[in-house]
């Protein structure tokens, strides 16, 4: 497993987005706006329920926030997406993190149910990752995981089953 640090900010998360924290070619993270959390608190190989690797990562929600202008106009909401979509880049990290190579990609989600919403007065979003799998071949690189997000402490989402590979072509 590479060495890299077990929590990350937001300047290293922006360095992950240009491409420089896990070298060219390799797990990347999308940009602002599209960057779906501030800072990373925790994250491992070995953590979580299945003892596979796990990551714990915030969001701040503010009331500017270019979703909310747009969706819906006079009824604003964080589209549900978007969240999941901040599962799968942290899922990504995760295999970039652990030093693998390859530049990374959403394969997929088994499940996934939307039981609340996350509004301009919410505050911060907490995604929770919990991997059941995690896989490197020489033909497959790849990660299984489980996760939630939670909105001010409650639970909104939840995903079983996400899937996302890394490839070097």
């Amino acid at each position: 497993m590479a060495q890299y640090p077990s929590s990350f900010d937001k300047d290293d998360l922006l360095k992950c987005a240009r491409g420089e924290l896990f070298g060219p070619g390799n797990a990347q993270l999308p940009a602002p706006p599209m960057l779906m959390m501030d800072r990373i608190t925790e994250i491992s190989g070995d953590g979580g329920a299945h003892g596979k690797g796990h990551v714990l990562a915030e969001f701040d929600i503010t009331p500017d926030l270019w979703f909310f202008d747009c969706h819906f106009p006079g009824n604003p909401i964080m589209p549900g997406c978007l969240g999941l979509d901040g599962l799968w880049q942290l899922t990504g990290f995760n295999l970039g993190w652990r030093g693998w190579q390859g530049r990374g990609y959403a394969l997929g989600v088994g499940e996934v149910k939307l039981t609340g919403m996350v509004r301009p007065d919410r505050k911060m979003l907490t995604y929770k990752i919990d991997f059941t799998k995690a896989i490197q071949t020489r033909r497959l690189t790849m990660g299984v995981a489980d996760g939630i997000v939670e909105a001010d402490g409650e639970v909104i989402y939840q995903v079983k089953d996400m899937k996302v590979a890394l490839s070097e072509s």
